[in-house]
Formats: structure tokens, C-alpha cells, sequence
């Protein structure tokens, strides 16, 4: 239980960050939600990005198998980071609308 609460704190900051630094540098502010689940699926799959456009229905077979096999701890973890890139676009935009131009 206690690595399961460091995990889902750890992903949160994690992608609070990365998402933080994406939108300051992109000045766009839900870049990184959109491609979190591609992240995702880099992260879940062991295929290569060249094997979804190859042989893409036992790619996309081979997905489906492993996002089955996620367990509900993998699942919060991953639910986690995604929150955690949602929070770093409203902080963005309340960043923004408070004068920082930068942001």
C-alpha cells in the first residue's frame, strides 16, 4: 500500500512537471493531456511506434492484451499522471490570467 501511494504521488509530480515545463515552453496549454495516452501506450506496450503502422492489427491485438492485463493499482498510477497533466493546465491558465506573460 505505501509503494502504491508513493507511485500515484510520484506519477502526479511527475507529469505536473513534465506538463508544466511542455506548456511554458509550447505556450500551448493541453498539449501534454492529448498526448498522454500516447505516452501511455509507449510506456504499457513493448512494440515499437514502426509496428503500429506495419503490422498494425497484431499491433493494436497486442495492445488490447496488455491494457486487459492492467491491474487496478497500474490503472490509479496511470489515472494519476493524467491528473497530474490536467492540473498543470489549469495552473497554466490560472498563471496566465493572473499577468505572468511568460506562461
Amino acid at each position: 500500500m505505501i509503494q502504491l501511494t508513493i507511485s500515484i504521488i510520484l506519477y502526479f509530480v511527475m507529469f505536473f512537471g513534465i506538463g508544466f515545463i511542455v506548456n511554458m515552453l509550447l505556450k500551448r496549454t493541453w498539449v501534454l493531456s492529448f498526448l498522454y495516452p500516447i505516452i501511455l501506450i509507449l510506456i504499457i506496450d513493448n512494440l515499437s511506434i514502426w509496428e503500429y503502422f506495419t503490422n498494425s492489427s497484431e499491433a493494436l491485438n497486442a495492445l488490447g492484451g496488455q491494457l486487459s492485463s492492467l491491474t487496478t493499482f497500474d490503472i490509479l498510477i496511470f489515472l494519476a499522471g493524467f491528473l497530474g497533466t490536467i492540473t498543470s493546465g489549469i495552473v497554466m491558465k490560472q498563471l496566465r490570467k493572473s499577468g505572468y506573460s511568460m506562461f
